[in-house]
């Protein structure tokens, strides 16, 4: 398996999921600019779309989209912690979590990102990603160690992907505000396979 992969992007939650399953995998980091992977090949002829992740499976697939891959991934290599037995409600709780982190958590941050976005605009963005900040603290309120239960899923990887990789700090966001939210984080970061993405992606 080849991850197409862009440090500090959400292509982390994929790279963080293929070393919680231990299958060997290659990585190809993407320059956003040129449009061109590391190994010098048009991305874009890969994945019209232009965003990481991109999962190039071992029979030559290609897969987009983050949640998709997330999914894919655990349930093609049958590692039932990471997403629970598809009809259960434990999996509807980590398809939940995925929407809301694809869906609102992640579009919540976007003027932060875009140039043309004004001071008001910024500042309306950090108080909507305050909200959906508020709603992973109340996920949390109950005393569980991750986002929809004891267990490390993807969906605690793709909330961190999008959380923990300084999106927060490089958006004027301080989250001391959410402490079992930052709790929750500190966790994620002390996984091993985590701390192994971040230094195979240089953010460590």
């Amino acid at each position: 398996m080849k991850l197409y992969y862009s440090p500090g992007a959400c292509s982390l939650a994929s790279h963080i999921v293929l070393r919680e399953i231990g299958k060997p995998f290659a990585l190809d980091k993407i320059d956003k600019a040129s449009k061109t992977t590391e190994a010098g090949n048009d991305f874009l002829a890969i994945n019209p779309k232009g965003a990481v992740p991109v999962l190039e499976t071992t029979n030559g697939e290609v897969l987009t989209e983050g949640a998709a891959i997330l999914q894919f991934l655990a349930d093609s290599n049958g590692v039932e912690a990471l997403a629970p037995k598809p009809g259960t409600m434990a999996r509807a709780r980590v398809q939940e979590m995925l929407n809301f982190v694809a869906c609102e958590l992640h579009i919540a941050f976007g003027p932060l990102f875009s140039k043309s976005s004004t001071a008001g605009e910024k500042e309306a963005a950090r108080s909507k990603v305050g909200e959906k900040f508020a709603r992973l603290e109340r996920n949390l309120a109950d005393g569980r160690n991750h986002l929809t239960g004891r267990e490390f899923t993807v969906a605690d990887a793709y909330a961190y992907a999008f959380v923990v990789t300084n999106w927060a700090n490089f958006t004027g966001i301080a989250l001391d505000k959410w402490p079992k939210l930052k709790a929750f984080m500190e966790r994620v970061t002390a996984r091993t396979t985590v701390q192994a993405a971040l230094k195979a992606e240089g953010l460590v």
